[in-house]
């Protein structure tokens, strides 16, 4: 068993922008209890699930993220709306 798994971040944004090759631009949707500064915009990229099932992300549209580690990138694994 591996003892220190790792934990990945989600958040939720709101699709901003559709990109050429399954790219979006994301806002991240600010936190409850958190003050309302303005979020950063992540390139995003659909999960290979998403892609598999054909399942469409459209502007305006909620999503769940993990977070890249290293910062700057997202990975689509659900949407919302």
């Amino acid at each position: 068993m591996i003892e220190g798994e790792d934990k990945k971040t989600t958040v939720i944004g709101t699709v901003e922008e559709v990109l050429p090759n399954s790219l979006f631009r994301v806002r991240m949707d600010p936190v409850e209890g958190e003050e309302e500064v303005k979020k950063p915009i992540l390139l995003a990229y659909l999960a290979g699930k998403m892609r598999l099932h054909r399942i469409r992300v459209l502007m305006g549209d909620q999503v769940e993220m993990v977070l890249d580690p290293y910062g700057g990138r997202a990975r689509i694994v659900r949407r919302l709306t």
